[in-house]
């Protein structure tokens, strides 16, 4: 089968599109045709080795442990292993995958896929599984938005902050986005209540009134962060800061963060990620079917493309999730 596959940690010319062997599905995994894969951060981690804290964690110390990239996916159900009591072959599903989604085939624990939402093509669905899970524990899980709270969501036009913006509408708050100027009117199209374009004013413009802020930028002082919060605010740290930090990227800051609170302020500062599964993305499905969120697309590329993929989004200019189409 083809796939895009890097053996060495690089730029996204390191990407190459190779002939692989079709992977093997144990008892519990499901073989996926895939349809449409998702461009996100943790792509590009692994396939530049930064930070570098990536490679002591277990994916590969001079090169990727598994070659082949990718992890969202959205496809049709092409086998399943014996004790596979969810799908059947003909079943069109979304989700995750720990062989790489980069690929005309993929496998995938049963647990980690679910049915794909009917209003959505593939190429929506494969958009949702990581950014939209993210956006959702960091939101509903760690920040406990309520309704009637007012939520900031810094970096709201990416793919994690696109569906925050829709996430924290849907559960009844009051949503500030903050985003370039340029981005504006797409995140006031997604729901925001308001809007702070980062390169003419800060967020601590209206002082501490955020009950929630779901930070994914990762490069603000703590302390200007802080500042537009209540009192007994919660602040949630949602990934950012992988180029930023070469060596520990947006994991030194989680730390540093979450300490610092335990002992010195009275707010509430949280980290989230992404804790794949499938009870999420059914909680998502519905959301999606009610019409509350849909995921919003920046650009598609066939696989072969996966190169100028990676290179848009690293240039950091998307509005929502690049995908790629198999």
């Amino acid at each position: 089968m083809k796939a895009i596959a890097n053996d060495v940690y690089g730029p996204a010319d390191v990407l190459e599109l190779r002939d692989v062997e079709k992977p093997a599905i144990g008892d519990d995994e499901v073989l996926v045709r895939v349809k449409a894969a998702a461009v996100d951060a943790g792509v590009w981690i692994l396939m530049t080795g930064r930070p570098y804290l990536v490679r002591l964690m277990g994916f590969g110390l001079r090169r990727p442990k598994v070659a082949v990239r990718g992890r969202d996916l959205a496809g049709v159900v092409e086998a399943v292993g014996a004790k596979v009591t969810r799908f059947r072959p003909g079943d069109e599903v979304y989700g995750t995958c720990d062989t790489g989604s980069f690929a005309e085939y993929a496998a995938a624990p049963e647990r980690l896929l679910a049915r794909k939402p009917e209003r959505l093509s593939f190429e929506q669905a494969a958009a949702v599984p990581v950014s939209a899970v993210t956006a959702l524990q960091g939101l509903r899980d760690v920040g406990q938005v309520r309704e009637g709270q007012r939520v900031m969501i810094i970096g709201a036009s990416g793919g994690v902050g696109s569906f925050a913006v829709q996430i924290a509408k849907a559960l009844g708050a009051r949503v500030t986005a903050v985003c370039s100027g340029a981005k504006a009117d797409a995140v006031r199209a997604l729901g925001a209540d308001d809007v702070i374009d980062y390169t003419a004013e800060e967020i601590d413009r209206d002082g501490p009134v955020y009950d929630v802020v779901l930070d994914l930028g990762g490069d603000r002082p703590l302390p200007l962060v802080r500042r537009a919060l209540t009192r007994r605010g919660t602040l949630v740290l949602g990934g950012g800061g992988y180029k930023r930090f070469p060596v520990t990227g947006g994991f030194g800051r989680t730390i540093r963060t979450v300490l610092f609170t335990r002992f010195f302020v009275s707010q509430n500062l949280r980290g989230v990620t992404a804790k794949e599964d499938a009870a999420p993305l059914e909680d998502l499905t519905r959301l999606i079917d009610s019409g509350a969120v849909t995921p919003l697309v920046d650009r598609s590329y066939p696989l072969a493309d996966a190169s100028a993929a990676l290179t848009r989004f690293a240039a950091g200019h998307t509005t929502g999730k690049i995908v790629l189409t198999v």
